[in-house]
């Protein structure tokens, strides 16, 4: 039977009279039915998530990071509930259902889940990360005596909205702590990928967190824009036209295009072959849908020896079944997608000043593939004279990369916003110039990749900081 996904109104399942059909990607067959929320009952809902706060403030932030961890396994290994129907779940059942409406492969969704299971387990570590090593029991009383200083924090809101993408099931990794700092989630999934952020808030449920914490709402923009305007404070996903409208607002937390970095320092680049690898896995892992994927590599010489080497290192990533153990290339769910950034890349080669290096090396076979109904871009290598070239200091969802070329001293003031940067580097007094930079989100210093995450470290942005503020207190 296929399943009718509902909708979650503070825990209550719900169906409106708009039931949309979920395809298999390239128009195949029917793989569920979901329901959708219009911005009206979603305004409405809002009005009062108090019930969702009181349901979790029944509980010690202990106990609920207990749950976080218990709902882990139950994510990874369980049969859980989906749809209105009563029916269950396997973890391969999600697999194949996820495969079906993302283009994603088996073996990339597998690692996404063992990814998001490590998140489950690691949420005391985040916690501690997060909050600077304040203990769990801060967020249990109004107030918390800590090595003699009186700490107390106060929400920011009533309930976390989180406007999901539908281009990685590890981006739900950064709203699961929500729920052991006591803070309800409203969640926004994206139209090809419902699967996830569903079978998370099962796997929290039969873990033993309250049900009212969590509400889930299919909906169009007019849905997204509701949950903007009604929660307190939100993550947002999405391109720069959407996440450009918001940056100055400090109760959403964007997250849009990375516009991650490699830079090879001057004392190491005479040993760039001993770095290949990390470069490959910062541009290809995940099939380069991380915002923390690398999407330019700054060196200050060998630029066309470091391209070169690239694009021939992934020339094996090629495209595959999805159930092909070795499959490491996603396909897009939306063919338009595929196209647009194809096209995007055909422009900017036409202005001159870069070239396909991997182009080159296929003999200029298409990068732009379709097989089995799905649309694929393969992985691309681009050579450009400068950062600025419109593909020079770029982001697109498959794994692509610039490689440039400029002296050292030039790349802090050159390299632009960047999320994650890794600075391959001994060079202290650069090194430092680095960690004063505002425009570096997250720095990895050393031979480490992009896409590095230590558990203790904020991904992009604190979540603690930003669900909570320190108030001041006196207590006669």
């Amino acid at each position: 039977m296929i399943p009718t996904i509902p909708l979650l109104r503070s825990g209550s399942p719900y169906c409106s009279l708009d039931v949309q059909s979920i395809e298999a990607v390239g128009g195949g067959d029917e793989v569920a039915r979901i329901t959708m929320a219009n911005s009206g009952l979603i305004r409405r809902d809002l009005l009062d998530m108090t019930r969702g706060r009181a349901a979790l403030q029944k509980f010690s932030a202990s106990d609920l990071l207990d749950i976080t961890v218990s709902a882990g396994d139950i994510f990874l290994h369980d049969d859980l509930p989906v749809g209105q129907e009563g029916q269950l779940q396997s973890p391969d059942d999600y697999l194949l259902s996820l495969a079906a409406t993302s283009g994603l492969p088996h073996a990339l969704i597998r690692m996404n889940m063992e990814r998001l299971h490590g998140v489950f387990g690691e949420v005391p570590t985040i916690f501690k990360g997060l909050s600077r090593g304040l203990p769990p029991e801060i967020l249990d009383g109004g107030h918390f005596l800590d090595e003699g200083v009186r700490l107390s924090f106060v929400p920011t809101t009533d309930a976390l909205g989180v406007i999901l993408p539908s281009n990685s099931p590890a981006v739900n990794a950064l709203w699961i702590p929500a729920l052991a700092m006591k803070t309800p989630v409203v969640l926004k999934p994206g139209r090809e990928e419902p699967w996830t952020p569903w079978r998370v808030i099962q796997a929290f449920i039969k873990a033993g967190a309250p049900a009212e914490a969590f509400s889930f709402y299919p909906a169009g923009h007019d849905g997204s824009a509701a949950i903007i305007r009604r929660c307190g404070r939100v993550m947002l996903f999405g391109g720069d036209d959407t996440v450009s409208q918001y940056e100055n607002d400090p109760s959403v937390e964007v997250h849009g295009a990375g516009r991650s970095k490699i830079l090879l320092g001057e004392d190491e680049i005479e040993n760039w072959r001993d770095h290949l690898d990390l470069m490959i896995r910062s541009v290809s892992a995940n099939s380069g849908r991380s915002c923390i994927n690398a999407s330019c590599i700054v060196v200050p010489r060998y630029a066309d020896e470091i391209a070169d080497a690239l694009a021939d290192a992934l020339l094996g990533m090629s495209v595959r079944a999805q159930d092909d153990p070795e499959a490491s290339l996603s396909g897009f769910a939306n063919p338009r997608m595929a196209e647009w950034i194809n096209g995007a890349i055909e422009e900017g080669l036409k202005e001159g000043g870069a070239r396909d290096v991997s182009l080159e090396k296929r003999d200029g076979s298409d990068r732009y593939v379709l097989r089995d109904s799905m649309h694929y871009m393969l992985p691309t290598i681009t050579r450009c004279q400068s950062i600025d070239h419109s593909l020079g200091n770029t982001e697109f969802l498959f794994p692509y990369a610039s490689v440039i070329e400029m002296p050292q001293s030039e790349m802090l003031d050159s390299i632009g916003k960047s999320l994650a940067v890794a600075a391959i580097s001994s060079d202290e007094a650069w090194i430092e110039s680095l960690i004063a930079a505002d425009h570096i989100e997250r720095l990895n210093v050393g031979a480490m990749a992009t896409n590095h995450i230590e558990w203790d470290q904020p991904h992009e942005g604190n979540l603690f900081e930003f669900l909570y503020r320190r108030r001041s207190i006196q207590v006669a």
